[in-house]
């Protein structure tokens, strides 16, 4: 779920798809946005129906007038039943171990009884407080299920940010199957064949000669405070604005934002733009919210940036926002504080450094990804012991 992790994991079939392992790669995704990508040679995508988040963190259907636990139970039918056909190698689960709601456990226990399919746990840098994810993690048995089905925990970040194996106490059978990768270079992303689409969206901006400012929302479900701030702030002069809406924000909010942005010839709004990383190269500065695949993004183009983090239900774009803030990497605006003033005045400060955060943080983990996957495929099967196994022998 979410246009962050859908990047991401493109990023991450990509350079696995163009290394010497030159792996098929079929993604299976959490919403049909994923085909809009452009996706690489070698990749294919299948989409589940969608799954909605609501504020206080629970789960509803997207689209389909269908209670939750229907939805859940098509999309477990359609996960085992593509990694049955496609019989993988290697699975690599983002996020969660489980599945959103538990859809992955009829998976991940048939791989387990077929014995052939190694499992990677795929993980940002931060997931939340880390009172939260312990507390997240033991209801839903996470840390079971990484001893049982999981050979590795990938984790895509920099332990100099944030050390989750540290931070949220990870147990020892789990932080022995961590491997760190480092942040991902998003310049890397189809480097000399970016998306025809965002060609046309940089071509149609028709915006007169001047700097630009790039604000963004992610996916937009929570971004209409940023956005609407940001389209009543004050443009420094000779300063062009551009808002990347989302396609999940409000009908009613884009369309506000839409009429401000006809009143103002230095301002333009866009809802979706397929390959985001050309209007993050040529902006230069950017306002946006703290999810992981943005500020990354805008770190790895070494961009002066202004975050304004999400602080509920999760604090994990607050927690990353700080740690880069205090490694003078970017600024930061509690959500609370934000107001059009508050933006206009970080606009109007021109001494603002460029930050170093290439030379500070590790920025090589598409390059490291080929060598972990053939780390993972050379691991012995059998490693992976059940708890009611281990208790047999007398080993817990």
């Amino acid at each position: 779920m979410g246009l962050g992790h859908m990047r991401r994991n493109l990023l991450i079939a990509q350079a696995l798809a163009q290394s010497p392992l030159q792996p098929n790669i079929l993604m299976i995704a959490g919403a049909y946005e994923a085909k809009a990508f452009a996706i690489p040679r070698g990749v294919d995508c299948l989409s589940l129906p969608a799954l909605r988040k609501e504020p206080d963190g629970g789960y509803q259907s997207r689209s389909l007038d269908l209670p939750l636990d229907e939805v859940v139970a098509v999309r477990a039918a359609a996960i085992r039943a593509a990694l049955q056909a496609f019989s993988p190698d290697v699975l690599i689960v983002d996020n969660v171990p489980r599945g959103a709601i538990r859809e992955l456990d009829p998976a991940l226990q048939h791989l387990r009884d077929r014995g052939a399919t190694r499992c990677v746990l795929g993980l940002r840098d931060v997931l939340d407080e880390p009172e939260a994810v312990r507390r997240e993690w033991s209801q839903g048995t996470n840390e079971d299920a990484i001893r049982d089905y999981y050979d590795a925990v990938w984790i895509y970040g920099d332990r100099a940010v944030f050390d989750p194996v540290r931070e949220y106490r990870l147990s020892d059978h789990v932080a022995d199957k961590v491997r760190y990768t480092g942040y991902f270079d998003r310049r890397a992303r189809f480097e000399g064949a970016a998306s025809e689409a965002t060609y046309r969206a940089l071509a149609d901006l028709g915006l007169p000669p001047g700097r630009l400012i790039l604000c963004m929302a992610g996916g937009g479900q929570d971004g209409a405070r940023l956005t609407e701030a940001l389209s009543q702030a004050d443009l420094p002069p000779e300063t062009n604005g551009v808002i990347l809406t989302g396609p999940y924000m409000p009908a009613e909010v884009r369309r506000t934002l839409r009429d401000r942005a006809a009143r103002n010839p230095r301002l333009k709004v866009l809802e979706f733009v397929p390959e985001p990383r050309l209007l993050v190269g040529c902006a230069d500065r950017a306002i946006t919210m703290g999810g992981y695949n943005t500020v990354s993004e805008i770190l790895s183009f070494g961009k002066s940036a202004l975050i304004v983090p999400r602080v509920s239900p999760r604090r994990e774009q607050l927690i990353r926002a700080e740690r880069l803030r205090n490694l003078g990497l970017v600024d930061v605006l509690h959500p609370e504080k934000l107001t059009s003033s508050a933006l206009s005045e970080w606009l109007a400060d021109d001494n603002r450094r460029v930050p170093l955060a290439r030379e500070m943080i590790d920025f090589n983990g598409l390059s490291r990804l080929p060598a972990l996957l053939e780390e993972t495929l050379s691991m012995q099967f059998g490693s992976r012991r059940s708890r009611a196994e281990l208790a047999c022998e007398g080993k817990i």
